[in-house]
């Protein structure tokens, strides 16, 4: 049964306890990483997940606190010996971005490199991005300061539906994104440009009428504020989760 695992649950500033918000989705035959931060390897490793086993990397969007890893991670795998290949996803905007980013390391004169292949996805909404045989996934634009998606992972074997907005403020897309999931992951980093509070979230969660809500990408360390679940309650009355590194979603 495919799980997704949370990797991170903080927002751009993290701590010991909480990385930068991403997730990896794990099926017996696909292993995709959502986002890619700090020390991949490491990460993955602690989180039970063989980082040589990864088949696909989803990029939401071009900010640092969700691409920052994903040279570091390229360049252990070869290092370690990959020969398989690995797609990567994302809109234009990121692939041209991470693309040139790894062309300032130069990266097409390391030697034997494994095959990378970059999709670029359409900026609609539902737009495919894979498929297999324990779950389909299609990305949705969503409201940040640079172009980001959020996904939605419907599982072919129990028909649960999750969907996770990313970073983006209150918008219709989301609703639409996430409608009737069993699960919704949405940010609940602060109702600010591009960013949504836990009570936005709860709001978004009711009008797409999702069983359960879990909020992730919210401040932590010094920067904690107040109760989030308590916050969500006041416009969502469905089961409330704070996403907490390391935790598991069955899917």
């Amino acid at each position: 049964m495919a799980k997704v695992i949370i990797l991170g649950s903080s927002n751009a500033v993290p701590t010991p306890g909480h990385e930068n918000t991403h997730l990896a989705i794990v099926g017996e035959t696909r292993s995709i990483l959502v986002d890619c931060v700090s020390n991949p390897v490491v990460r993955l490793e602690q989180a039970g997940v063989d980082f040589n086993a990864l088949t696909d990397i989803i990029i939401t969007h071009f900010h640092p606190d969700h691409v920052s890893g994903v040279p570091l991670l390229l360049m252990d795998m070869w290092l370690m010996g990959r020969t398989k290949p690995i797609n990567i996803y994302g809109l234009h905007f990121t692939m041209d971005r991470l693309e040139d980013l790894m062309g300032f390391y130069s990266w097409a004169e390391w030697p034997n490199f494994f095959p990378v292949a970059f999709y670029r996805l359409p900026e609609a909404e539902k737009a495919f991005v894979l498929d297999c045989d324990e779950f389909k996934i299609t990305s949705s634009p969503v409201h940040h300061m640079v172009p980001t998606i959020g996904i939605r992972v419907e599982s072919k074997l129990t028909r649960k539906i999750l969907a996770y907005s990313c970073d983006t403020e209150p918008c219709e897309q989301t609703v639409r994104l996430a409608d009737g999931a069993d699960i919704l992951i949405h940010e609940a980093g602060g109702a600010a440009y591009g960013h949504s509070s836990a009570e936005q979230a709860g709001e978004i969660a009711s009008r797409a009428e999702v069983e359960t809500l879990y909020l992730i990408h919210y401040p932590t360390g010094r920067f904690a504020k107040g109760d989030i679940a308590a916050e969500a309650s006041r416009t969502y009355k469905g089961k409330i989760i704070v996403a907490q590194d390391f935790m598991t979603i069955e899917l």
